[in-house]
């Protein structure tokens, strides 16, 4: 399995638009993308740093996974995400390799990603996200695909 890049490091927020407000007005950061995820749950917002993608994650109900961990450990570093070739054969990989998984399979993910998560268990306590590099974020633009 090649890791490619951080496609993201994830931030769990209680507040989406208070968090947006303070990125902007500490760091200067602007939101490129923003969307409603259903399926998981969240709010996302993805402010580029560099060509790493800062995803600020808010629950959009309380039993999501990003809504049970603000729970337990209040806001927060969530997760890391990885670019891979094939989010496929990166499964197949950790799971030959013995990695306990959270998806068995490729999903969707925000932004028409194909995505899984690596349960933190396998991983020395670190939530990964697994991001296939043809799907990247729309704000990306045309040089995404280059590279």
């Amino acid at each position: 399995m090649d890791v490619t890049r951080i496609d993201q490091i994830a931030i769990a927020v209680e507040d989406l638009d208070a968090a947006l407000a303070f990125y902007e007005r500490a760091f200067g950061l602007r939101a490129s993308h923003r969307e409603v995820v259903e399926s998981d749950g969240v709010e996302e917002a993805m402010l580029d740093v560099g060509g790493v993608w800062l995803q600020l994650l808010a629950p959009t109900r309380p039993d999501s996974p990003v809504g049970r961990f603000l729970a337990r450990s209040g806001p927060g570093l969530h997760h890391l995400g990885f670019g891979v070739g094939s989010v496929e054969a990166a499964l197949d990989h950790l799971r030959d390799e013995g990695v306990r998984l959270i998806d068995e399979a490729p999903r969707p993910g925000g932004s028409g990603h194909t995505v899984a998560f690596v349960h933190p268990k396998g991983t020395d306590g670190v939530l990964v996200e697994l991001v296939e590099d043809e799907h990247r974020h729309p704000a990306d633009g045309p040089e995404a695909d280059a590279g």
